[in-house]
C-alpha cells in the first residue's frame, strides 16, 4: 500500500510548501502550541484556495481533551463547513479519561457524513486500548496516535501491536506525535503506512514555516 504523508499547516503559505514537497493531505489548525485548535473561517478559505490537497480541519475550541461547550463545538463545525471544509479532525475525553462518545457523536452529526480523523485524545486516555476501540467505533476513517501520551518513542510497542491487529479496511492507523525519521523504518516494517508530521518539516527547530524541502525529505523517507 502506498504511504500517506499528512502535514500540519496553519496558513496558506504552509499549505503551498507542503504540497510542493509532496504531502498527500493537510491538517489545518490554529495554535500548534496548544496541540491545535479550530482555525477561523477566513484561514480555512485561504488554505482551500491555495491547495488542491485534501484538508482536514481541526474542531477543538479549548486546550486539553475535554469537549467543554459541545454546542459551541457544533457551531464551530458549522462555521468551517460553511467556509468550505469537507474533512475534519476531532475527538474528546470524558471526566473518567475515556472517549466521550456522546460529545463526539454530537459534533460529528454536524459533519453530515464527511470523513474525519479521531485525534490524539486517545493517547491521553486512562486506558489506551479501550479508548482506541471506542474511537474506532465512532466511525472515523483514521485515528491519529503516538501510542501513548509521551510520544512515539514511548508508544512504539503499542503502535506495532495495533498495526499487527488492525484491519486497514476499517480505519487508518495514522502515526504522529513526536514522530522522528528514525522511527519510520520500524513502523513501516510493522505495517504502518500513514504518517503525520508537524515540527519535523518546519524551519527554526520546528517553530517556523513549513519547508518544501523538509516535506520532500519525509516523502522520500516514508516511500522508501
Amino acid at each position: 500500500m502506498s504511504a500517506l504523508l499528512e502535514v500540519i499547516v496553519v496558513d496558506a503559505a504552509d499549505a503551498v510548501a507542503a504540497q510542493e514537497g509532496g504531502a498527500d493531505r493537510l491538517e489545518l489548525v490554529r495554535d500548534r502550541r496548544a496541540d491545535g485548535l479550530t482555525p477561523d473561517p477566513a484561514t480555512v478559505r485561504s488554505v482551500l484556495a491555495a491547495t488542491d490537497l485534501p484538508v482536514r480541519v481541526m474542531i477543538r475550541d479549548d486546550t486539553g481533551f475535554a469537549a467543554g461547550d459541545v454546542d459551541g463545538l457544533r457551531r464551530s463545525a458549522a462555521r468551517v463547513r460553511e467556509a468550505g471544509a469537507r474533512e475534519f479532525v476531532l475527538g474528546f475525553l470524558d471526566d473518567h479519561g475515556q472517549v466521550d462518545v456522546g460529545a463526539t457523536r454530537d459534533v460529528t452529526a454536524e459533519l453530515r457524513g464527511c470523513p474525519w480523523t479521531f485525534h490524539r485524545a486517545v493517547d491521553h486516555a486512562a486506558q489506551y486500548r479501550m479508548a482506541w476501540n471506542h474511537a474506532v467505533s465512532l466511525g472515523p476513517d483514521a485515528v491519529l496516535t503516538a501510542g501513548g501520551p509521551d510520544g512515539v518513542d514511548e508508544g512504539l510497542g503499542a503502535l506495532r501491536e495495533i498495526a499487527g491487529q488492525q484491519d486497514i479496511e476499517e480505519v487508518t492507523l495514522l502515526v504522529g506525535g513526536g514522530l522522528r525519521a528514525e522511527h519510520v523504518p520500524d513502523l513501516r516494517e510493522a505495517g504502518v503506512f500513514a504518517f503525520h508530521v508537524g515540527s519535523a518539516v518546519r524551519a527554526g527547530s520546528g517553530t517556523g514555516p513549513v519547508l518544501a524541502d523538509e516535506v520532500r525529505a519525509w516523502r522520500s523517507l516514508v516511500d522508501a
